[in-house]
């Protein structure tokens, strides 16, 4: 049990009921009573044993209190608030305010003569008024009424009353007289002697007051200028209004004050009790509704670094759906290097995002509509600037969307026709083939080149350009329709896996797009194993997860907040983190230049191959393996093991078949050797489902890596055949 001295809680230790307890107020005159605070170590003090105290004291300035304020310090407000010490910031500020004055004073220059016509033609009105003004003032028209009750009242009072008007009339009559006659002598002389053009400005100045003075006020001179409709500054009162009313309830804590960033605010506060940051994530619809700001303004997130109840609010100052395009950094001029971060497109705040697809796979998914054709062409436009990158296409659609690139691309397959699926094997199989090429020169190299690792390296490349380690990006766009095909899906999944699993480390990369990223269109072991996602617009958390990884949607990573309006918007992740992000918008003819510019670069570099050099990379001839098979089957013999089909499939066509073979079989024991054919007759058999020939028990020495295998009339079957 605990007991409290001092505001110092305490543990207290009951002795055992042998041992005789003395009541702290029954102590013998004189006893020293101990307080619990100066215990350190246990001791027996009159029969009880009191612990070390649970909450250590305060001791003023000591250790604890410096390590405070240190911890505190990182996050307190900066001297110097963030676009002032950001050069980008502030030179998009400076930009912003240019171009917003720039605007609004070729505006109001257009619009100039409309704006004397107006204020001209309010010149009678304005000589009405100040003439009748005049007038009622010499007059002393005001003190009228007046006048007229006195003189039905007392006699005397309107006589004093017309005394007094006399004498205040009386002096603004000769002012009248004297002002008057020389202004009218002055105006015929000048309009006698002054020049055209003196005459002509100042009958301008004169209507222009006139004008000013008879103005109607229900109809403003100046057109309002509104270029863009900006969002009302954020504060504190309407976060807080805003949460309660999206069932958040109690006070919250403002970890920092809201403050300026980028093009928009950001508000930082921790939320009350065990309120998450994820649950008012799920809500992002409904406080924007509560704040009556665009959803598209509004992007809450969690700071995990700092707590799950941490919740950071931006707010646009301007609707990013309807702001000017950013252009994409190498629109106009530079080059890319895949080694490195390519540029892709923006954030909320304006900030530019980048990909790297070294060393990681991309996989791109979102619901029709959602502008994956812009992430692709911003992805493979960047690629295609690399002179010393191999880039193969194949979009699966047929709509030419990437035709902008095929100048450039070693092998360009537009089409869904089942040709145009068998090249996009083709190409996983080609990729599979040069990872292990790779594989086996860098296995070459000594450990002195190789200290970043056994992987392709920017150094590397350069230093043996003969052997052709540049990177190598294979785009599968729509791939759906590969991984859907009843004839090539179980294929296309074990090659895509692979691929992504051991040729991220060769410079062997693979982007993967589709707009059915459901669990039938996109294999779990081809998602699992991407490194970079990127989620568009989707329907429900299942599509989410697909995309993202599991959990990701649970971890606030929702694409499902974004709508299909918001054209090539998108979460891209990498690991367990995510940022909200827009691809820059390229139009087909901007992406056309690009490529020629491309085009150029690679030409200076003679890195031109395949299609774009002239070559064939595919003459037309697209076998099966069934034809594989044919070609490779012994004259005479009825039935073959799938080990034995396996080795000759691997000599006939090594690039297609031989990582079928497993690697390092006389070093392994003969239990091992069995499982490595058994699993490579496996591979036989799930490649020849989709043609309707199953594998059979033969009974035939020779098995090797077990009894299965195939039967000829199977094979002759096939096709009518």
């Amino acid at each position: 049990m605990t007991h409290t001295v001092n505001g110092h809680t305490s543990r207290r230790f009951t002795p055992a009921a042998d041992e005789p307890v003395i009541s702290l107020d029954k102590a013998p005159a004189g006893a020293r009573l101990v307080d619990p605070v100066e215990l350190v170590d246990v001791d027996e003090i009159e029969g009880e044993v009191l612990a070390e105290p649970v909450d250590q004291p305060d001791t003023g300035l000591d250790v604890g209190w410096i390590a405070e304020r240190r911890a505190r310090l990182d996050a307190a407000p900066r001297v110097v608030p963030l676009w002032l010490r950001d050069r980008d910031q502030f030179a998009d500020n400076v930009a912003f305010v240019a171009a917003w004055y720039g605007r609004e004073a070729a505006f109001h220059g257009v619009r100039a003569p409309l704006y004397v016509a107006r204020l001209w033609s309010g010149a009678p009105r304005g000589a009405y008024k100040a003439g009748r003004k005049w007038f009622r003032w010499v007059t002393d028209a005001e003190a009228r009424p007046v006048e007229a009750k006195a003189a039905l009242g007392d006699p005397d009072t309107w006589t004093r009353f017309v005394t007094v008007q006399s004498r205040r009339t009386g002096p603004r009559r000769r002012l009248t007289l004297v002002v008057g006659v020389p202004v009218v002598l002055l105006v015929t002389l000048a309009a006698i002697l002054l020049p055209t053009w003196m005459l002509t400005a100042g009958a301008a100045a004169v209507l222009s007051v006139l004008g000013w003075v008879g103005k109607d006020p229900d109809r403003p001179i100046v057109s309002r200028y509104v270029a863009v409709r900006l969002q009302r500054r954020l504060d504190s009162n309407e976060v807080e209004t805003a949460l309660e009313a999206i069932g958040v309830k109690g006070s919250v804590d403002w970890a920092a004050p809201i403050q300026v960033d980028g093009p928009g605010w950001l508000a930082e506060l921790d939320l009350p009790g065990a309120t998450t940051a994820a649950m008012v994530l799920e809500k992002r619809e409904k406080l924007a509704a509560a704040m009556r700001r665009p959803i598209s303004t509004l992007w809450p997130e969690g700071d995990r670094t700092a707590h799950p109840g941490r919740l950071r609010i931006w707010v646009a100052r301007e609707d990013p759906a309807k702001a000017p395009r950013r252009l994409w950094p190498l629109m106009r001029e530079g080059q890319a290097d895949v080694f490195g971060p390519l540029p892709f497109g923006f954030d909320p705040r304006g900030n530019l995002v980048e990909i790297t697809l070294m060393y990681s796979n991309l996989l791109v998914g979102g619901i029709p509509g959602s502008g994956k054709t812009s992430c692709a062409l911003a992805i493979v436009l960047g690629v295609a600037l690399d002179p010393t990158a191999r880039l193969d296409v194949f979009e699966l659609k047929g709509s030419g969307d990437l035709d902008s690139v095929r100048p450039v691309c070693h092998q360009y397959v537009s089409g869904d026709d089942d040709d145009d699926l068998t090249a996009a094997l083709e190409g996983l199989r080609a990729g599979i083939a040069e990872q292990k090429r790779r594989a086996e020169f860098i296995k070459g190299l000594p450990a002195s080149e190789t200290a970043e690792g056994r992987r392709v390296t920017r150094a590397l490349v350069e230093k043996y350009p003969e052997a052709d380690l540049g990177p190598r990006v294979i785009v599968i766009d729509e791939v759906q329709e590969l991984f859907t095909s009843a004839e090539h899906k179980d294929e296309a999944a074990d090659l895509a896996t692979r691929l992504i699993k051991k040729g991220r480390a060769y410079g062997v990369i693979l982007i993967l797009l589709t707009q059915n990223p459901d669990a039938a269109s996109l294999p779990t072991s081809v998602a699992s194993s991407v490194g970079t996602r990127l989620c568009l617009a989707v329907m429900d958390w299942r599509a989410n997860n697909n995309v993202l990884g599991t959990g990701a949607h649970e971890r606030g990573l929702r694409a499902t907040d974004i709508s299909a309006s918001e054209q090539g918007t998108g979460i891209l992740a990498r690991g367990r983190e995510g940022v909200t992000v827009r691809a820059a918008f390229i139009k087909q003819t901007e992406a056309e230049e690009i490529g020629r510019r491309a085009l150029a670069l690679r030409i200076a570099a003679g890195t031109l191959t395949g299609e774009a050099a002239g070559e064939t990379v595919n003459d037309g001839e697209r076998t099966t393996i069934v034809d594989d098979l044919r070609a490779v089957w012994p004259a005479g013999q009825d039935t073959m093991h799938s080990w034995e089909l396996v080795q000759a499939l691997a000599a006939y066509k090594p690039d297609r078949y031989g990582d079928w073979l497993p690697e390092g079989l006389d070093e392994l024991d003969e239990a091992e050797q069995k499982a490595a054919r058994s699993a490579s007759a496996t591979m036989l058999t799930n490649a020849l489902k989709p043609y309707g020939v199953t594998t059979r028990q033969i009974n035939k020495r020779g098995a090797g890596g077990g009894a299965k295998g195939v039967r000829w009339d199977d094979l002759a079957a096939v096709d009518g055949t």
